[in-house]
């Protein structure tokens, strides 16, 4: 990131984050993605924070943002299947889960999410 303002607002966003207060994350994390919409990790952070204040709808368009520029990024697949599954849309879950259950075959939380959404799916 270039701009010292998003790194700023990404340092502060990962600090209030590890420290579990979501919602202010999900503001330091809204300006550094401002800045930088296009950088992975801000936008995994950002998903991370829209997830832990139980704002699935955001934490997933995040999350498919980071997969839609590396689609083979377990973590971001996984959390996407999961956001998917707290918003009840099972169906859509399947795929992200699976592919990070394949990447990640050690995971045994990704496989149970993954078999889990195959039970719960239309």
């Amino acid at each position: 990131m270039s701009d010292p303002s998003a790194y700023e607002s990404y340092r502060s966003g990962l600090a209030l984050l590890e420290s579990g207060n979501h919602h202010a994350a999900v503001i330091a994390l809204m300006r550094a993605r401002e800045v930088e919409p296009e950088a992975a990790m801000v936008r995994e952070a950002l998903g991370r924070a829209f997830f832990g204040a139980h704002r699935y709808r955001e934490a997933a368009a995040e999350f498919q943002a980071v997969v839609d520029g590396a689609p083979t990024n377990d973590y971001a697949l996984f959390c996407l299947g999961r956001c998917l599954q707290l918003l009840g849309a099972h169906d859509d879950a399947r795929r992200p889960l699976a592919l990070a259950a394949c990447l990640r075959p050690e995971r045994d939380d990704y496989r149970a999410y993954r078999d889990a959404a195959r039970r719960l799916a239309s």
